[in-house]
């Protein structure tokens, strides 16, 4: 039986060390058992425990867990870059969110994650002309998460969105990989516009808590928006802005700020 355990954790690690940190989790907590079970230990793969956590979540009288799931493996079939991205996403949080100690925390746990894997099955809809199936799906990530994403919206992937309250990313929006953002953030347009109207974020932004972003603007790579900003036209690459309206104020101190998630402005 070792001989097969190292094998399979030859095959996919990063499961291996979920469903370990999972009967770690079932040993110190039995009353948690019957959940981590459901949601990890009777599963054979992460795609088989993703598809299961957002359909428990995201069910209602409406749409059964059972329609939900096989949406989510079906998307996953038929895309596999879906899973990767959701893999990158945990280890982004696991590398940048000083409060997740285990990967098993964001599957069950963290509603950024939640919400964001489950965008990426509405997204995946969305771009087989399934429009309806993905508006429903919008509107119960909205209800159970308190995140808005449009399903037409494109994100990238090693995506942290920390403590997720209030996030809104408009229909036309663009955020590339490595990403980090707190709650309240606001990715939106500046009226009635049609056609492309929402900001376009590339790799390694770090954009802080309660900032809004609007507009067809573009927010250069490695650049940081600092808490409660206000930004309404273009932000250089590797630039910090803050303020209402936002103006630059200083570079973005490091490398990759989305990375190192910090929000302090350097001292003169």
């Amino acid at each position: 039986m070792a001989h097969t355990k190292t094998s399979i954790s030859s095959v996919d690690p990063i499961w291996d060390r979920i469903t370990h940190e999972a009967e770690e989790a079932v040993e110190r907590e039995p009353l948690m058992g019957g959940l981590i079970h459901a949601c990890i230990l009777h599963h054979h793969n992460i795609e088989k425990a993703l598809s299961y956590r957002l359909a428990a979540k995201l069910n209602s009288n409406e749409m059964s867990m059972v329609i939900l799931r096989e949406i989510a493996e079906e998307a996953y079939a038929d895309d596999p870059r879906i899973v990767d991205a959701a893999r990158a996403d945990l280890a982004a949080i696991y590398e940048r969110d000083p409060a997740c100690h285990r990967l098993l925390q964001p599957i069950l746990y963290f509603k950024g994650y939640q919400a964001v894997q489950s965008y990426r099955v509405a997204h995946w809809l969305w771009t087989k002309g399934r429009y309806d199936l993905a508006y429903f799906m919008q509107m119960r990530i909205s209800e159970i998460f308190g995140i808005d994403i449009h399903p037409n919206a494109k994100i990238g992937k090693g995506i942290m969105i920390d403590h997720a309250h209030s996030i809104v990313i408009g229909e036309t929006a663009v955020v590339g990989d490595n990403v980090s953002m707190l709650h309240s953030v606001t990715l939106g347009g500046t009226g009635k516009e049609d056609e492309d109207r929402h900001p376009k974020v590339e790799d390694g932004v770090l954009i802080g808590a309660g900032a809004k972003i609007l507009g067809n603007i573009r927010i250069g790579h490695c650049s940081r928006i600092a808490a409660g900003s206000v930004v309404l036209k273009d932000v250089p690459a590797c630039k910090t802005v803050a303020g209402v309206p936002a103006k630059i104020v200083g570079e973005a101190g490091c490398d990759n700020p989305s990375v190192s998630m910090n929000q302090l402005f350097a001292a003169k």
